[in-house]
């Protein structure tokens, strides 16, 4: 009895330990990140939130809203934002919790309720409509955005999105968003083990082809940060039940949209998603991209431009002259290069 007694104080004073160790790890390697990744934006409050965004470009309004589990450096990594911006003005928003925008407890953060605060927050930036173009998690804010405001959004562009409700076994990582459990976890062991899975799961989200050198030069530290892994865990516990609730309100669209996912999406399947929401939007175009993953903006940022192009003529908006670069681009994407 003694024995068991002290064996129990033992192993429970080694698991004492080894959260310590882990939480003064995490916050050495989050006070690193943030050190060396310096906001590179702008900020804006609104409705008493913080928010964080890059913009670039003059011309029509292009808003980029980032996926689950990045941020909004994704599309300049991707190379998308840089090519939009040659004749958009660009804005892409660190969403909610991500990157270096706040994400307050008081509020759940559900795709309408970041639809709004970014509307809000586009109006402080005097913006007065734009074409929204979301990726993954991100679709499901647009979609929002376009079906409470629709006298703003002028069409979206919705890449490689989760539409309608399906059993998803990722909704078993969603512990770091539970109260004081998940706070323990996103402080100590949470970022130990999404770093060792990053690369995994990064792989997975590319495939079949390669992970991109570009994606790897992402700050893995600043995606992996306390503060951000809460906000990635309820965006995980959300997404069936967000997308049960829209699910219905996609015949009420009344913009144009253009739907690009690939065929060989291992993270939200194409058939169930993007051709069903095709079948239900009445001014809909759906372009598949024939053996790429769930990175249709990596692998051919070129072809989604030019679904925002085709967007922006459709409503009229008047763009500045393609640079040569562009150019050139848009043609190996009209060629199927």
């Amino acid at each position: 009895m003694t024995n068991n007694i002290k064996g129990w104080q033992i192993g429970a004073a080694a698991a004492g330990l080894g959260l310590a160790a882990s939480f003064f790890y995490v916050r050495a390697k989050t006070r690193q990140a943030e050190a060396e990744n310096p906001p590179q934006g702008r900020f804006v409050d609104v409705d008493g939130v913080r928010l964080h965004y890059i913009e670039r470009g003059e011309g029509p309004v292009l808003v980029l809203l980032h996926g689950n589990g990045v941020l909004a450096e994704d599309f300049e990594h991707s190379g998308l934002l840089d090519l939009a911006a040659q004749h958009y003005r660009v804005i892409a928003f660190d969403r909610p919790g991500f990157g270096y925008s706040e994400r307050p407890r008081k509020t759940v953060w559900t795709p309408q309720a970041q639809a709004r605060l970014l509307h809000h927050a586009l109006q402080e930036l005097e913006v007065d409509s734009a074409i929204v173009l979301g990726h993954s998690w991100g679709t499901l804010v647009a979609l929002s955005m376009a079906l409470e405001a629709p006298d703003f959004v002028r069409g979206l562009v919705l890449l490689s999105g989760y539409y309608y409700p399906s059993l998803r076994a990722d909704v078993l990582t969603s512990g770091p968003a539970i109260p004081l459990v998940g706070d323990l976890m996103r402080y100590t062991v949470s970022p130990l083990i999404g770093r060792m899975l990053w690369r995994p799961i990064s792989k997975r989200a590319f495939a079949p082809q390669d992970l991109d050198i570009r994606f790897r030069a992402l700050p893995v530290w600043m995606m992996l940060r306390p503060s951000q892994l809460r906000a990635s865990a309820a965006e995980t516990a959300m997404m069936i039940p967000s997308a049960m609730t829209l699910a219905k309100r996609y015949p009420e669209l009344k913009v144009p949209v253009v739907i690009m996912a690939g065929t060989r999406d291992l993270i939200a399947d194409f058939g169930h998603n993007s051709e069903r929401l095709s079948e239900r939007i009445p001014d809909s175009e759906l372009q598949l991209q024939p053996g790429v993953g769930h990175m249709t903006h990596y692998a051919h940022p070129e072809r989604v431009l030019a679904a925002v192009d085709s967007i922006a003529a459709r409503v009229g908006e008047h763009l500045l002259p393609r640079s040569p670069q562009a150019e050139a681009m848009a043609r190996a994407s009209e060629s199927g290069v």
